[in-house]
């Protein structure tokens, strides 16, 4: 049964493995916690090999009830997408399985009507909310899963992907060997099945039955030519492990970049991506990375062409007070997965002292070190790289007053006895504790020698590029900050493409919202744009606007539309349309040259001509 559920996307780690379980047999349905819509796939997968089918409804349709309704009387599969903190009370019912036995069958009441209860329907939920908070009322009318991903599972995914871009033949074989295992461990469940059933219903003596006997006979021919296969599969799935196995190394890169841009959500609540995203551009950045006959430099280009195309596309979309925490983040991580970083040394590095060592340690050396940088110097002390530097400190006074009175303290160096004994993370966590005011510039030297200064050079604001990645369900955002406007930069765009004739724009506040989805829905039929403005002041309309984007389907509207959004960072702001969207800000860059770049990508030859 597991392998049936692999077959059909779930994950093949413990954590899922075992929600996989609670949904097959607990009582009360399940909701599912499933930032990264995997449980999604897996039920939609699972629904389709059930006879009676799957209907996926959202709970923001108006039609959800009536699918729950048919899906009950015909023992139909629901699935309700997108739940919210609260469930519709339409629904009670149905949650508290409150069926009542009429004749030989079951029947609920549903709203004002009384409708037939087949015992093969199922009613599954799932949320995209990373962390909901459900009142106890709700907790225990269903099975609360989480289906967040795991890293085990996610480098599974991402294995799954880059061997598939990469040796499409492996990764079909490796797929039909799975389905094939499944399909032949059903078979002998059903023939043992079959034979326990003759046994059960056989009267008399069991060898003079012919029936069971035949069966008993063909049975063994069966299970003997599966048994036979399965050992053929097994070498052959060894292989072909063997050979995806390779590519680990960029499947534990990949996984390890992702679980640093999750985080950054803690930073700002505009700061989301979805899986989807992330496994799109991961495919892109194969397809889109030079070739290399040499297998280990081809692992090498997948691994550093694909940070740096993430860094490029991250960077579009936060802030520039956050473009080097996020390059210290991305660094940090790469060296982690790599295990180069001590986690004492990090936990100096971003938190410094938390008790006061001065009171009871040895005195300050001299007056210039003041109390508070001497209490940093007797924490770094602590760590097992600095082991008595705080008692070789007033030996070497004279040279640490020189750095302490430089101007770039960390272009200076330690003195010798302690410049060949410490790493580049640990003279961080030296500058860190002498001259934290150096500290960002010597953060950035560190990047750039660590993981390359391409890392510690932001993208300027091309807004070109971010509609490049767009498609008419995407969304385009601008996180807005004080003193910037983007309008007249899409208007401007909107002229340069000829489709300015199609433009409107609305600024969102009281009263706008039903003009606001008019607007969507007639650019939808005519590929127009529309720019909703200031949806930060319009708090009380964030759901509709996630409706409407749940429900752009590629299929009904013109290729040409696009939405594009700007905000204030607001945590009302929808996650469904963060995570799926393309994320810009449009801030002056910080430093002369990021101005410079900035200035001279305007400039066109059109304009010289002119």
């Amino acid at each position: 049964k597991i392998q049936q559920w692999v077959v059909a996307s779930l994950p093949n780690d413990a954590l899922s493995i075992e929600n996989g379980i609670i949904i097959d047999r607990s009582r009360r349905w399940p909701l599912m916690i499933d930032p990264q819509r995997q449980a999604n796939k897996y039920i939609k997968n699972l629904g389709r090999d059930n006879d009676s089918g799957i209907e996926v409804c959202k709970m923001s349709e108006k039609t959800m009830l009536k699918k729950v309704e048919l899906g009950i009387q015909f023992g139909q599969w629901v699935l309700l997408e997108n739940i919210g903190i609260t469930l519709d009370p339409a629904l009670e019912p149905v949650l508290q399985q409150q069926k009542v036995r009429d004749g030989s069958g079951f029947t609920i009441k549903l709203g004002d009507k009384s409708i037939a209860y087949l015992d093969t329907f199922k009613l599954f939920m799932t949320t995209a909310l990373p962390n909901p908070h459900y009142s106890p009322e709700t907790s225990v009318k269903v099975t609360l899963l989480n289906f967040a991903i795991t890293p085990i599972g996610l480098e599974d995914q991402m294995l799954g992907i880059v061997v598939a871009r990469e040796r499409p033949d492996l990764e079909e074989q490796k797929n039909q060997l799975v389905v094939q295992n499944a399909k032949m461990n059903k078979t002998l469940k059903e023939i043992e099945d079959d034979i326990l059933r003759l046994l059960a219903t056989s009267e008399g003596d069991v060898l003079e039955d012919d029936t069971l006997v035949d069966k008993v006979t063909s049975s063994k021919e069966v299970s003997v030519d599966i048994n036979e296969k399965k050992e053929i599969s097994r070498a052959t799935e060894k292989d072909i492990d063997e050979a995806r196995e390779s590519y680990r190394p960029v499947a534990y890169r990949t996984a390890v970049l992702f679980f640093c841009i999750v985080e950054l959500t803690n930073i700002d609540p505009m700061y989301q991506y979805s899986l989807q995203w992330f496994q799109q551009l991961f495919g892109l950045a194969i397809d889109q990375s030079p070739k290399s006959d040499d297998f280990q430099q081809r692992l090498e280009i997948l691994k550093e062409f694909f940070t740096e195309a993430l860094y490029q596309n991250i960077c579009r979309g936060l802030f520039e007070k956050d473009k080097p925490l996020f390059s210290l983040a991305l660094c940090v991580r790469i060296l982690k997965g790599d295990n180069k970083v001590d986690d004492a040394e990090l936990r100096f590095l971003l938190v410094g002292p938390t008790a006061d060592l001065v009171e009871h340690g040895p005195p300050i050396p001299a007056e210039w070190v003041g109390k508070v940088r001497w209490n940093e110097l007797l924490t770094l002390s602590q760590l097992r790289a600095f082991a008595g530097f705080s008692s070789s400190f007033e030996e070497d006074l004279a040279h640490y007053k020189h750095i302490y009175d430089s101007v770039e303290a960390d272009k200076e160096k330690l003195p010798d006895r302690w410049t060949a004994r410490v790493n580049p993370m640990q003279f961080l966590c030296f500058i860190r504790a002498f001259r934290i005011d150096c500290l960002k510039s010597a953060i950035i030297t560190f990047i750039s020698n660590q993981i390359g200064q391409k890392f510690v050079e932001p993208p300027t604001f091309d807004i070109a590029k971010s509609f490049a990645d767009s498609v008419n369900t995407t969304p385009l955002i601008f996180i807005l900050s004080p003193g910037t406007d983007p309008v007249a930069d899409v208007i401007t765009f909107a002229e340069k493409l000829g489709v300015l004739k199609k433009f409107e724009s609305i600024s969102l506040g009281q009263g706008q919202g039903p003009k606001a989805t008019k607007m969507i829905e007639s650019a939808q039929a005519a590929g127009g744009w529309v720019l909703l403005s200031n949806c930060h002041l319009m708090e009380s309309w964030m759901s509709s606007l996630e409706a409407i984007v749940e429900q752009l389907n590629p299929d009904t509207m013109s290729n040409h539309f696009r939405l594009w959004l700007t905000s204030m960072p607001a945590k009302t702001f929808p996650a469904l349309v963060l995570q799926n969207g393309v994320k810009m800000t449009n801030e002056p860059p910080s430093g002369l040259r990021a101005n410079m770049l900035r200035s001279y990508s305007a400039l066109t030859d059109q304009l010289f001509e002119e």
